[in-house]
């Protein structure tokens, strides 16, 4: 098999998988799009409220949907009138349009040159979203495609974190830094650090803390760390990742809100979107917070993360 044959295939297979892990989404959001145009022929005020209905239960939020919908108001007022045949086009150059986010400061492949050397991945997020498979499929993800990647176990305030991240690091091979459970979270990614220097590696992947009830003592927590890597590399990290579970819809917003606030996410990795009919979730996110979603997960697989790209997720979610 040729190269180009090779690409062609890790194409096709990742088209596929993408389109087998939003197959709830699209088949939840398009059984409530059919419902709503039934018996009309044209974009009408009631067309416009099912569909404000559809969007709204299908997890794309409130506000996002209302935007949604006033574009298409101004559309039907400069063209006099929508077709129902013509709605699934106009609804697919919204969502696109609301999924764009400038990622030119991130790799834009797994196998692309790296930006930065070591490149630094914080990641953040609520115990039990998949913080720590995303981490290792990312981990699994760079290493296939050549990189050299080091682990950091940052995340010591639960024993069972710093031992299911050395597990993993085990099966995908690659070093991991750890104190143990209870250790100073900016000693061990200072050490991360250190080691990653020492070796050479491309990526660093460093782990912290699933908790939120508490936003200053993270807000303090993650801006000990954030120095404390400064001194080593200054520009450090270079993408603070927050890993939110797309199952959960609503819930998900509201833990981007907090962590927001409470520390400088600039990526995001939305996991578990083959078990969902929630996937509508990445457009309101994605709106809302103006922050580039990095990474989708779809399914148990090492290679089911793969890098979000806009274009392929429409052209999946409005694919007969």
């Amino acid at each position: 098999m040729g190269l180009f044959d090779f690409i062609r295939k890790s194409k096709e297979e990742e088209k596929q998988t993408l389109d087998q892990g939003l197959e709830k989404t699209k088949t939840s959001l398009f059984q409530k799009l059919t419902k709503s145009i039934i018996g009309k022929s044209t974009v009408d005020d009631e067309v416009l409220d099912n569909l404000e209905e559809t969007l709204v239960t299908s997890d794309v939020g409130v506000d996002t949907t209302l935007k949604i919908i006033e574009h298409l108001q101004e559309r039907i007022k400069r063209d006099r009138y929508i077709s129902t045949n013509e709605l699934n086009s106009v609804l697919k150059a919204e969502i696109a349009q609301l999924l764009r986010q400038d990622n030119s400061q991130f790799p834009a492949d797994f196998d692309a040159p790296m930006p930065k050397k070591p490149y630094v991945i914080l990641v953040v997020g609520v115990n039990g979203v998949g913080k720590t498979t995303t981490i290792a499929k990312l981990a699994y993800r760079y290493k296939a495609a050549g990189k050299s990647v080091i682990l950091g176990a940052a995340d010591t305030f639960r024993a069972a974190a710093v031992e299911q991240l050395m597990l993993w690091a085990e099966r995908v091979d690659v070093p991991i830094v750890q104190q143990g459970m209870g250790a100073d979270p900016a000693s061990v990614a200072f050490d991360t650090l250190q080691s990653a220097l020492a070796k050479d590696s491309d990526v660093v992947i460093i782990d912290t803390a699933g908790r939120l009830h508490n936003k200053v003592g993270l807000m303090n927590e993650l801006s000990k760390i954030r120095r404390v890597m400064q001194k080593l590399v200054p520009d450090a990290p270079h993408e603070v990742l927050l890993v939110l579970d797309a199952s959960t819809g609503q819930n998900a917003v509201e833990q981007a809100r907090q962590f927001t606030q409470a520390t400088d996410v600039n990526a995001l990795a939305l996991t578990k979107l083959d078990g969902t009919a929630k996937g509508g979730v990445i457009i309101g996110i994605s709106d809302q917070f103006h922050i580039p979603v990095r990474y989708i997960g779809l399914g148990e697989k090492m290679t089911d993360l793969q890098l979000f790209k806009p274009t392929d997720f429409v052209n999946s979610l409005f694919e007969n």
